[in-house]
């Protein structure tokens, strides 16, 4: 073929304000992004202007109706058409997790600074896995990997962004298998697979420890039997007495001890394990000390009640949940171990993503450090945003603002006769259940009957558990907006749907 007809038969030129690519984020585009942001702000603010309680209370049934009679397969006209879909679909029906009378989940409101850093996330898209893709993003997770590591009072630590509590519980089971398979053993898992021994390795845990502990030792190759359950104490807190006895019982099993989960927050109680005494007896009998701080991580803000967490330090792992307690959007949250060494565990090498032959320090890869995500959100950059305009202190005041109004609405309940309170909490849940003056009733059903209708009709939502087989309501204070007038409020509609109900 002759040149000229190579020429003729090549594309044409790239035209960079061809209309068919003005869905595409590029310097063409600008004013195209300009209105799609500004549509979606306003979306947002009459989220905000127009919603007045926290569910609208509509039935399952009906938005999957809605939901599923769109036609996905036409394009909507513009951003108007667009906007107008996805208010009444999603953003009219959505959970108002701001509103004080949002009191049920571990759901908090955000710090503004982070949803500025989610608009340049999500626009700039930045990958953390390798330094080639992120740059100074490697080193602002890294910088504060290390802050929390200090706050934590680690000297020689390392971490990584994760993308929830659970992985980064994954995580610290992963390495107290690993760590011990290789100093006790002299067995490499990562090469090897699991040793026979495995079958017999146990973990300890409370019995109000999260759920994840089960689902992970699952996924390790250990089996949810290798868990552990410890009693808890009068504060549904691990009873260290028993945690010790429970060590030696497996040990006399002929079974294989290797690690304790402790709970800084437990989901149900909002209490701290103790903390120092589960330390000492993880250095007696050599275990892997992880802490689930995914919830009380927030006590590190605190100048007040800071104290709570004594003993986190001489964790061999930490799990921190920035979007629990760190006021962040979901998601944000960190995975750190005491002696940075131990990250070496989970490190694999690629050639065409973290070759081996790679100056790490000269080029560094967070990749190394992760075990579930390559492409990985620079989620880092909304806590970043936060401590450098709202700063510590500030965050601090929002934490001992929610604990105070925790320990308020404790006094309220215990003062009450027509509630019964089952524990105070260190942090900000409290789980109690109505119970009328004067009438004989199934307690479980009323109280359970009192959540689904408040739900329903949206004006205030509050959780629920069982304990000991008896249904509970249960109220999660993470909103520094939240005060004991509203707590006030609360109580005495729960009052009256529950008289109203019988």
């Amino acid at each position: 073929m002759h040149t000229d007809q190579l020429t003729m038969a090549a594309p044409p030129l790239y035209n960079r304000s061809n209309p068919l690519l003005n869905d595409l984020l590029y310097e063409a585009t600008g004013a195209e992004y300009h209105q799609a942001v500004e549509k979606a702000r306003a979306a947002v603010m009459g989220f905000l202007r127009d919603t007045k309680q926290p569910f609208t209370g509509i039935k399952p049934a009906a938005i999957q109706e809605l939901v599923y009679s769109v036609d996905l397969s036409r394009p909507l006209a513009g951003y108007d058409a667009l906007l107008e879909e996805v208010n009444e679909l999603y953003i009219r029906h959505a959970t108002a997790f701001h509103l004080p009378e949002y009191i049920a989940h571990l759901n908090c409101p955000v710090v503004i600074p982070a949803l500025a850093a989610e608009v340049i996330i999500s626009a700039v898209n930045s990958s953390q896995d390798t330094y080639d893709q992120s740059a100074g993003g490697t080193f602002i997770e890294r910088r504060l990997i290390d802050w929390t590591a200090n706050e934590i009072g680690y000297t020689n630590a390392d971490g990584v962004f994760t993308g929830g509590g659970s992985q980064s519980n994954l995580m610290g089971l992963l390495l107290a298998r690993d760590h011990f398979a290789i100093k006790m053993l002299g067995h490499h898992i990562k090469e090897d697979g699991l040793p026979a021994q495995a079958s017999r390795f146990r973990i300890f845990v409370s019995d109000k420890a999260h759920f994840s502990n089960q689902k992970n030792a699952w996924l390790l190759g250990m089996g949810e039997q290798a868990i552990v359950k410890v009693k808890t104490d009068s504060r549904f807190r691990m009873d260290t007495a028993a945690l010790k006895a429970a060590v030696d019982e497996q040990l006399s099993q002929g079974n294989i001890p290797i690690a304790i989960v402790a709970t800084a927050g437990t989901t149900d109680f909002g209490n701290i394990d103790p903390l120092q005494p589960i330390a000492d007896i993880a250095a007696t009998y050599q275990l892997w000390m992880h802490v689930d701080a995914a919830y009380g991580c927030g006590l590190l803000l605190s100048n007040k009640y800071r104290h709570l967490l004594k003993g986190i330090e001489q964790a061999d792992s930490v799990t921190i949940d920035y979007h629990k307690s760190f006021f962040q959007p979901i998601s944000s949250s960190a995975f750190l171990v005491r002696d940075k060494s131990t990250l070496q565990l989970v490190r694999h090498h690629a050639d065409y993503l973290n070759p081996e032959d790679q100056d790490y320090d000269e080029l560094p890869a967070q990749i190394n450090k992760s075990i579930t995500q390559s492409t990985r959100r620079f989620d880092a950059l909304k806590l970043w945003c936060t401590l450098r305009l709202t700063g510590k202190h500030k965050l601090g005041v929002y934490t001992d603002m929610m604990i105070d109004t925790a320990a308020a609405t404790a006094a309220l309940l215990q003062q009450d006769p027509e509630f019964d309170l089952l524990s105070s909490s260190d942090l900000g849940v409290l789980v109690f259940r109505f119970r009328p003056a004067g009438i004989k009733t199934d307690l479980s059903a009323l109280n359970l009957r009192i959540k689904q209708a408040l739900f329903f009709e949206g004006v205030c939502i509050v959780a629920s558990t069982k304990v000991e087989n008896n249904f509970y309501l249960k109220f999660t204070i993470l909103n520094p907006v939240t005060t004991v007038s509203h707590i006030r409020e609360i109580l005495a509609t729960i009052k009256s749907k529950g008289y109203s109900l019988l």
